[in-house]
């Protein structure tokens, strides 16, 4: 009988997370899509190209979007079971609500793999490999997204400007650089005229820049003016050279191990990089914290339906997200450890489900649902 009805659950959860993996990936995805379908439009980029960027975007949209589908799983789930009345035909035959906790967390467990998989392997893949191809497709595509007397940001770090530009010789002319690569020392560069192309490596950039002059400024109010007949500049998408260096969402658990421990990594850079790893295993275990917030959640929604449970996960989902969004801040700052500051959204959530559960089971109304029933009531009444 357990066995039946844990299944049941199961099988009523999954098909829901299922729907609301496709439904959050879907709405966030639509954010990228714009962009990207300028690429096609705009650009005469191959569809192909656009497609395998969206699958590298993927594991970054998985990571969120499977601990959010959960939670609305779980929420829709026991609503429809307490409105049903299966919740008392279950109570009725002797099984408690603890009880019923177990496929829940079975399902919770598989929720957070997921996560863990998606954040930790799919994540430094999927950023790595569309910041390589999107610096490709940029590079094959230059002459058409550079535009005369309109500042170009497509690389990160760089913004330039030209007065004009020949798209068939690709020469520039009256151009100015910003180059904030290097945050300590950026670098103002203004040249009468110069050459874009390819660098020696397939994957870089390289401008040659005429009769110009750069402009540095550093640290302590230093100041330097250098004047250049011809100056090369190269633009890649790997190493510490070529400009765009990887950052902490690029590496994989062990480089970020290697990099915190490393001596010649910055106190700033260090606190970031901890909130990094941190974050890669905090995030799959909030659908466990979620798993036990839910099923008591959900149970109080049997009069104002799934409307009630859609809002209820946004609202739960907000307020994680913002806390862990400010908790992670602080950690950047130095304002509290990293592994505190990153599991304590789960402890917190952790221990206002552990209360929810415990007030469910002893058969208590949880008073945070009376607004929303007086609110579903009046709406339905008008």
């Amino acid at each position: 009988m357990k066995r039946i009805l844990s299944l049941y659950i199961i099988r009523e959860i999954a098909s829901l997370f299922l729907l609301g993996i496709m439904v959050f990936t879907l709405i966030l995805l639509m954010g990228r899509l714009i962009k990207l379908t300028d690429l096609v439009v705009s650009r005469g980029v191959p569809l192909a190209e656009v497609s395998r960027m969206i699958l590298y975007l993927m594991p970054s949209f998985l990571v969120f979007t499977i601990p959010m589908a959960f939670l609305l799983a779980v929420l829709l789930a026991f609503g429809r079971l307490s409105a049903d009345n299966e919740i008392t035909v279950m109570k009725a035959g002797g099984i408690s609500l603890m009880q019923l906790m177990p496929p829940v967390l079975v399902c919770g467990l598989c929720a957070a793999l997921l996560t863990l998989a998606a954040s930790t392997v799919g994540v430094p893949w999927g950023n790595s490999a569309f910041k390589e191809l999107s610096f490709a497709v940029l590079k094959q595509n230059v002459a058409a997204t550079i535009r005369e007397k309109v500042f170009w940001d497509d690389i990160p770090g760089i913004v330039m400007y030209t007065d004009h530009y020949d798209e068939e010789h690709h020469t520039l002319k009256g151009v100015i650089i910003y180059d904030g690569r290097d945050t300590a020392r950026p670098l103002t560069i203004f040249a009468a005229d110069g050459l874009i192309g390819g660098g020696s490596d397939r994957s870089d950039i390289r401008l040659v820049l005429n009769n110009g002059s750069i402009h540095s400024a550093g640290v302590s109010e230093e100041y330097r003016l250098v004047h250049f007949g011809k100056y090369t500049m190269t633009i890649g998408v790997s190493g510490q050279g070529s400009g765009i260096g990887r950052t902490e969402l690029e590496m994989s658990v062990g480089e970020l191990h290697r990099q915190i421990d490393s001596p010649e990594t910055t106190k700033q850079l260090r606190l970031k990089m901890q909130s990094e790893l941190q974050s890669r295993f905090a995030f799959p275990f909030a659908s466990l914290v979620f798993a036990v917030v839910a099923v008591p959640l959900g149970m109080q929604n049997r009069r104002s339906g799934k409307s009630a449970g859609f809002s209820t996960s946004i609202g739960i989902l907000l307020a994680y997200y913002v806390l862990e969004s400010l908790l992670r801040t602080l950690a950047e700052k130095g304002g509290l450890p990293p592994v505190l500051a990153l599991w304590l959204p789960n402890m917190i959530f952790l221990g206002l489900g552990s209360y929810l559960l415990f007030m469910a089971s002893r058969e208590r109304r949880i008073r945070l649902f009376l607004p929303i029933d007086v609110l579903f009531r009046k709406w339905k009444a008008s």
